[in-house]
């Protein structure tokens, strides 16, 4: 069975927020597409694929951020790791060719509309799962 308690690095300081940054981030990333899937696909089914795939990012994120052992580690790793991608590709493409994006997302112009975090959380997660490897089980 897998330990899904939280490793006492993330439980304080920078972790702990780093862990309720990306809660309320795949909150309101979730809730924000299952409208705009319900209500408003049609309108722009492009950028809202997007949000819904932004979403499942975040989600994906946050437990692994929370979870114990070296494979939850490296989840987390590459799910902050496509976050950011993500977020320069849809970011770029939606500079370049503004047309595919007349209805924003959470990670088009680089998350302008979200105060640019969607651009700046995956690169302090980066650099926190950096400053604090998982450690092997002894």
């Amino acid at each position: 069975m897998t330990d899904i308690s939280v490793p006492a690095t993330r439980r304080s300081g920078a972790g702990r927020i780093l862990i309720a940054v990306y809660l309320v981030l795949a909150l309101a990333a979730t809730g924000r597409s299952f409208y705009q899937l319900v209500a408003k696909f049609d309108q722009a089914p492009l950028a809202y694929s997007l949000s819904a795939l932004a979403a499942v990012v975040y989600v994906v994120a946050t437990i692994a951020l929370i979870a114990r052992g070296p494979v939850w580690f490296r989840i987390a790793q590459i799910t902050i790791g496509f976050e950011l991608a993500g977020v320069l590709i849809v970011g770029l493409l939606s500079l370049l060719v503004p047309s595919l994006f007349a209805h924003p997302t959470v990670w088009s112009y680089f998350g302008m509309g979200y105060l640019f975090i969607p651009l700046v959380m995956p690169i302090l997660g980066l650099i926190w799962l950096r400053r604090h490897p998982e450690k092997k089980p002894a």
